[in-house]
């Protein structure tokens, strides 16, 4: 069974399209594309799926339209919309510099300055120019490649030069 745990969140299905069951996939992540992976995660149901991909097309630099094996009508696909599309963070890239914001979600904030834990990412705010980590406890931190001194995928922390003073914001 695959645990939230080892995937992060991608992006959601969107409409059918045609009637050979493709189905638009809205993602905030390529990284599907860029590692050799053969199949997506789904979320059906509240459980987490594996979907092997036939093929897919991008459509824009946030859209693609994907073709699941064994899904081969409208209807069938019809079923698949609005699922949120996860991907294992096992396949993920290794490389920090091509490392997506949206896997750092479960990980822990440290303050670089004093080496405390300051929270946990529960999700990424990317909804204006200046991208926040949003912690569990819903306080606000930038995302900035200036501020994020080092990343630890193993121990699951993001160690950040924070700001003086806005913790207290």
């Amino acid at each position: 069974m695959i645990k939230q745990e080892e995937v992060y969140k991608i992006g959601r299905l969107g409409k059918t399209h045609g009637v050979k069951g493709e189905i638009s996939f809205m993602f905030d992540d390529d990284v599907f594309d860029r590692v050799d992976a053969d199949y997506l995660i789904l979320e059906v149901d509240g459980i987490l799926v594996p979907f092997f991909m036939e093929e897919y097309r991008f459509r824009s630099d946030s859209t693609a339209l994907v073709k699941f094996e064994d899904i081969d009508t409208q209807d069938r696909a019809r079923e698949l919309t609005n699922c949120d599309v996860y991907f294992p963070r096992a396949l993920t890239d290794d490389d920090e510099e091509n490392l997506s914001l949206a896997v750092l979600v479960g990980f822990d904030i440290v303050d670089a300055n004093t080496g405390k834990t300051v929270g946990t990412i529960a999700s990424i705010d990317d909804s204006t120019a200046n991208i926040l980590f949003e912690l569990e406890d819903d306080t606000l931190i930038p995302a900035s490649e200036e501020l994020i001194t080092h990343i630890d995928q193993e121990k699951k922390q993001v160690t950040i030069a924070l700001p003086e003073g806005i913790l207290n914001l």
